[in-house]
């Protein structure tokens, strides 16, 4: 197994790294995509246990996070779980706009004292399913606040102020 397929994703409250999640989605993506939840967990689980520690009292958590993964990886509509604070995804391929993005974002919440999962999405098809057609891309809990530009610092401090007081 490559140590360069290790994927985060959120199980529960907590990133979690998935040593082979990638491959096994591409692989399962031909064979898998129109079986049932139930068959497409179990064979995930079964798989990715070989390789990566899934605790017995976690099982069902990790069984909701790689069906959420894989569902995504499809392009097809799927369930994310509430995060404890602001969501908030910077969507581009790793362009030098997408990484200051990410790091005016990171700065203007420590800056607010804001709690926040910030996630930076490279993967194309990820980037696909949230049907942005621009980079860098900002969105604050599942809303598109900017495509195609780094915003002002202080447009980004108002919208993170205002996510986070809709909450």
């Amino acid at each position: 197994m490559a140590g360069s397929d290790i994927t985060q994703i959120k199980v529960g409250d907590i990133s979690v790294g998935i040593i082979g999640l990638k491959r096994l989605m591409d692989e399962m993506a031909g064979t898998h995509a129109d079986k049932p939840d139930e068959e497409i967990v179990s064979v995930m689980l079964e798989r990715l246990g070989k390789d990566n520690y899934i605790p017995g009292k976690a099982k069902e958590s990790y069984a909701k996070a790689f069906l959420r993964e894989f569902r995504k990886f499809l392009g097809r509509p799927y369930a994310d779980e509430a995060p404890a604070g602001l969501e908030i995804k910077v969507l581009g391929v790793g362009c030098p706009q997408c990484h200051a993005l990410t790091q005016m974002v990171m700065e203007v919440l420590t800056e607010l004292n804001l709690p926040a999962s910030v996630d930076h999405v490279t993967d194309l098809k990820e980037i696909a399913g949230y049907g942005v057609a621009g980079s860098p891309a900002l969105l604050v809990n599942r809303r598109v606040m900017a495509v195609g530009r780094v915003p002002p610092r202080d447009r980004v401090k108002k919208w993170l102020t205002e996510a986070r007081a809709a909450m």
